[in-house]
């Protein structure tokens, strides 16, 4: 077999493209978040390093990387230095399904803006995704530091609880497309994007990754006031700058993931005709969704631990399930009537299901597991 080796240097090429992007993003996505608490908080963020702070992430990674790193004295140290190895890698390889714009036309090739198009793409996020978290309870575990276990113990019972919801998010998109591809997923939003028929899904969808990446006002595994840091406490230097790395990543991750399940993707207007359009849409609609991150943490205070699990298995879980049901019956009643009307059908109830179902949880979610 001839290998082409023009597709081998287009796939080379658009995976170092997108790790240096996502590793350039993630150093000035921690000065965005800074100025943008800044604003919020009535003061001026980091404005020392460079105009306006712009050289900050600069500094920020120089001081990582010459500041020692310590090794407990009865670590396990091989499991020490490889889980934030684990950790880091899903963050960095989880876009490679992600389309982030149309074909284009390119020295004569059609050129495809995701490095894979994979028929299970969806079942492949959902794969890399669940790896991190043996990355961060191993990192507690293995720093021999009760703090460190009790910060990986809470971080995997709150991402497995939290993926469950997680998980039924990616359904309603999958029903109303009829495809596993995030490609195709984009491609059936070509007239209407999903989060119109999907409100509840896309909100459940959000609060779940939020939870999974450990965000605020879910961030019980870094808990300060109980926990000293969590399961970084023993961290330092480049190794804790790699959980560092992750959680931000991720936070581009999925934001991405989230634009293009429920968002159109890359659609948007004019993008047909200039196809140049589609990156530019997307970057600004993850930006978006990045600033309402940001804002949450600014907003929200952190949540007892017993109220956040009984909000994923009381409130969380059973509505995502309740969607997924309604979805189905909705489309059912398309493929039975013809008429495409009954779509609508779908974001009426579900939200009729969601205020019902808050109604009679609410008492339990606010009473956490007593």
């Amino acid at each position: 077999m001839i290998m082409d080796w023009a597709l081998l240097t287009e796939w080379t090429i658009k995976s170092l493209v997108l790790i240096f992007g996502l590793i350039g993003g993630f150093a000035y996505l921690t000065l965005f978040e800074r100025k943008v608490l800044a604003r919020f908080q009535v003061r001026i963020g980091p404005n020392r390093a460079g105009p306006h702070g712009i050289l900050q992430p600069i500094a920020d990674a120089i001081k990582l990387i010459f500041k020692e790193e310590l090794i407990p004295a009865k670590a396990d140290k091989i499991i020490f230095i490889v889980a934030p190895i684990i950790t880091v890698i899903p963050a960095l390889i989880i876009l490679a399904v992600v389309p982030f714009g149309p074909d284009i036309r390119l020295f004569g090739r059609t050129i495809t803006l995701y490095i894979s198009d994979l028929n299970v793409a969806v079942l492949y996020i959902m794969s890399v995704t669940s790896i991190s978290v043996y990355g961060i309870v191993l990192a507690g575990w293995s720093s021999n530091n009760k703090y460190a276990t009790l910060g990986g113990i809470r971080s995997t019972a709150q991402m497995i609880s939290y993926e469950l919801a997680l998980g039924l998010g990616f359904v309603g998109p999958i029903l109303l497309s009829g495809s596993l591809s995030l490609v195709g997923i984009v491609d059936a939003q070509k007239n209407v994007w999903f989060f119109l028929y999907q409100p509840v899904g896309a909100f459940i969808f959000w609060v779940a990754n939020l939870a999974e990446v450990n965000r605020a006002p879910f961030d019980m595994p870094e808990a300060e006031q109980e926990l000293t840091a969590g399961y970084h406490t023993e961290y330092s230097g480049m190794k804790f700058a790699l959980f560092f790395m992750a959680e931000y990543i991720k936070m581009i991750a999925v934001s991405a993931i989230a634009v293009t399940l429920f968002f159109g993707g890359y659609r948007g207007p004019l993008v047909d005709q200039f196809p140049v359009l589609g990156p530019l849409y997307f970057l600004i609609k993850v930006v978006a969704f990045l600033y309402l991150m940001v804002w949450v943490r600014a907003t929200l205070p952190r949540i007892r631990y017993d109220r956040l699990m009984a909000f994923g298995w009381k409130l969380l879980f059973p509505i995502s399930l309740g969607n997924v049901l309604l979805t189905a019956v909705g489309i059912g009643l398309v493929g039975i009537t013809g008429n495409n009307l009954w779509l609508w059908f779908i974001p009426v109830s579900t939200i009729l299901f969601f205020l019902l179902v808050s109604h009679f949880a609410q008492g339990a979610v606010a009473g956490g597991n007593k």
